[in-house]
């Protein structure tokens, strides 16, 4: 499908003058073959007034958004009224899902015209359009912000279940300096369409993790960079792509910036079937100071010195001491350089000290050469262990085109330490058997990022690159995501927020289950009752649906209006459909019997009969053809969810009955004369 079109099957009526004005601007390269310095600059002066004007409607309403989450915050210090806040929490993640969305669109615009624009003009603004216009208003970072939202509405809701008992510090110890993992992974690509509804749907279950709740979490808190290392002959990558026996994977990790305050690098290393585990797969990593990284690369810096100062601060020593030797011979052996970096936004959603289920979800997701920088004028052999011409400032417009691959899709990672007895919970399931992800088995960042960034050197590409074009979006999934009841109340999965509540309690007294906990608190049946009126009534904010039009608290005129997402499908059960079809079935046999009754009258009784006869045939006829329509469109209302008409009928049985009620009085009208004269009988 042509992007136009797609853009205008999506576009929400009361923001249509918000959207970017594609279609009118596609006209304007079309139709003027001789295309002027004029038309040039008439045409960027339009683009960036549709650039500003996006911006600002974003900007707003994540304004308006933030406001109403600070109100919530508010309120939750007051300790009453979990149910009716985290209800309102749930209202403000649906309205941010629909902006997102908005956000979205309007970025592939813009896309999608700049490319037309340099393919059918001499002139190339791709260029100044990064480098001016992105920076002036930044629609392209807005997703942060958003990601931030998602942080803090998952925080207090956090707090509504737990009935605003603060989780203890205890819960957050991440166990220090854990050296090894030893868990199950899977992952899957997201639209960036799905993003925030993926999110959404995940801290329903999971809170999102915060290393640092003490402090005041930023955009820099997402960031994760990693560095990735291999040698001229990509032997790592071979050797992971293949998935040989003992294959490594080496990368120095960090997270936000590197500062003196922040000077902590993890030393990772992953092996496919390692041998001292008895072919078990491994991640192990211990960590360094930014100081320490050159010089333990080039082994002036030793394990045995790593594990002497771990000693000194009582840490944990062996452990790190067979995982920094193995890493050091790994570099020295196989003549290690640092080849490519990978950067990404993550949000994490996991139970704050319980390692046996963790979520991840990474967008923003670049790939950058990393070139070999001398560490010294003295020491020109030694190399840097990275560039420090590139932080996190996402997306990297400095950087040449050469240097770096942005990865239109966002990652979602499942990890389960089944050793431990974890099991996939049943919510987890049903959203990786969705639409909403795709799933691509054995998916490795830094294999993508080398196929993309030296496809001249790799021998093999990996086997998704053949489907990396094609668009993962598929049909919505029945009971999946977030969608409006009849009453436009928020439903996540099919079901209401304090059900959802309850259905998890229910699971945690059957099981111990991680999985099952969901929501993590046993309620009382007590607690979910709500006073929607009262709700309704104290509520500063408004509901963003209402019962005629879905006024949204974000916007207080009434051209904008949060939409209802065309996409999003509510569960039919099969027995409506088998309504449908015995409700049609019960017309035929009502017909059948009017036809049996008209073809009687027709064969065998006088001129007046055979005149009833025909009105029968023609009642029969007619109510045949209605039924069949009524039961057509009642079929396709269920299956596309749009409600058109209502589904119990009332005007056909109304109508049947005036017209059997018709037909008689007129065999009596046509027999009146009979009826006053002598009977005589026939011969």
């Amino acid at each position: 499908m042509k992007f136009g079109d797609h853009l205008q099957g999506k576009i929400y009526e009361p923001w249509r003058s918000s959207y970017i004005q594609y279609t009118s601007l596609k006209t304007d390269l079309k139709t003027k073959p001789n295309w002027t310095d004029t038309d040039e600059q008439d045409f960027i002066e339009r683009l960036q007034d549709e650039l500003i004007k996006v911006y600002q409607f974003i900007d707003r309403g994540w304004r308006e958004l933030d406001h109403r989450v600070e109100e919530n915050a508010i309120a939750l210090k007051k300790r009453c009224q979990y149910e009716r806040l985290a209800d309102s929490l749930t209202e403000i993640l649906f309205d941010m899902n629909d902006l997102t969305r908005f956000h979205q669109l309007n970025i592939t615009g813009f896309e999608k015209i700049i490319k037309k624009h340099d393919k059918h003009t001499p002139h190339h603004i791709k260029t100044l359009f990064q480098s001016s216009l992105w920076k002036q208003w930044p629609l392209d970072k807005m997703s942060l912000r958003f990601d931030l939202l998602v942080v803090r509405i998952s925080e207090l809701h956090d707090i509504c279940h737990l009935k605003g008992r603060p989780r203890v510090c205890q819960d957050y110890n991440q166990g220090g300096d854990q050296t090894a993992f030893e868990r199950a992974t899977a992952k899957y690509w997201i639209h960036p369409d799905n993003i925030t509804e993926v999110k959404s749907i995940i801290l329903f279950h999971l809170p999102v993790h915060m290393f640092n709740p003490k402090t005041k979490y930023d955009e820099s808190d997402m960031a994760v960079s990693s560095v990735y290392f291999d040698n001229d002959n990509f032997d790592l990558y071979s050797d992971r792509l293949h998935r040989l026996e003992g294959a490594e994977s080496i990368r120095l990790r960090w997270y936000s910036h590197l500062n003196h305050k922040n000077d902590s690098v993890f030393v990772e290393r992953k092996t496919h079937k390692a041998a001292w585990l008895n072919g078990k797969s491994v991640k192990d990593r211990f960590r360094l100071k930014d100081s320490q990284v050159d010089s333990f690369l080039t082994g002036t810096y030793t394990a045995d010195q790593l594990a002497s100062d771990l000693r000194a601060k009582q840490q944990v020593a062996d452990e790190n001491h067979f995982v920094a030797s193995g890493v050091q011979k790994s570099v020295d052996c196989c003549g290690l350089r640092p080849t490519c970096r990978v950067f990404y936004n993550r949000t994490a959603f996991q139970l704050p000290g319980d390692q046996r289920l963790r979520i991840s979800l990474d967008a923003n997701l670049t790939f950058i050469k990393e070139e070999n920088r001398p560490i010294s004028q003295t020491e020109p052999s030694a190399l840097h262990w990275k560039r420090e011409d590139v932080g996190i400032d996402y997306p990297f417009r400095s950087l040449p085109e050469s240097e770096v691959s942005r990865f239109p899709y966002a990652i979602l990672e499942t990890k389960l330490q089944n050793h431990l007895g974890q099991e996939c919970p049943t919510w987890l399931r049903h959203l990786l058997d969705s639409h909403l992800v795709h799933e691509v088995p054995r998916f490795s960042k830094y294999i993508h990022g080398a196929s993309v960034l030296f496809s001249d050197r790799v021998s093999v590409p990996p086997y998704w690159l053949t489907e990396f074009n094609k668009d993962i979006r598929r049909s919505p999934s029945v009971n999946i995501g977030l969608s409006r009841s009849m009453s436009f109340k928020p439903l996540v999965n099919g079901h209401h927020r304090q059900s959802l509540v309850i259905d998890t309690a229910t699971k945690f007294n059957r099981s111990k289950s991680l999985g099952d906990m969901g929501l993590l608190i046993p309620r009382k049946r007590d607690d979910m009752s709500i006073d929607f009126k009262k709700e309704e009534r104290q509520s500063p904010f408004g509901r963003i649906w209402k019962a005629e039009t879905p006024a949204s608290a974000f916007f207080k005129n009434k051209e904008n209006v949060l939409p209802k997402m065309k996409d999003q499908v509510k569960k039919v059960e099969p027995k409506t459909f088998f309504a449908n079809e015995r409700t049609f079935i019960s017309w035929l046999q009502f017909c059948a019997l009017l036809l049996t009754v008209a073809l009687n009258l027709l064969n065998n009784g006088d001129r007046i009969s055979r005149i009833i006869g025909a009105i029968f045939i023609i009642l029969a006829s007619l109510l045949s053809f209605y039924a069949l329509g009524r039961f057509q469109l009642r079929s396709w209302q269920l299956r596309t969810n749009k409600h058109i008409i209502r589904y119990d009928d009332v005007y056909g049985p109304t109508a049947l009955c005036i017209l059997l009620v018709s037909a008689l009085l007129i065999n009596f009208y046509l027999r009146a004369d009979t009826l006053s004269s002598s009977y005589v009988p026939l011969s």
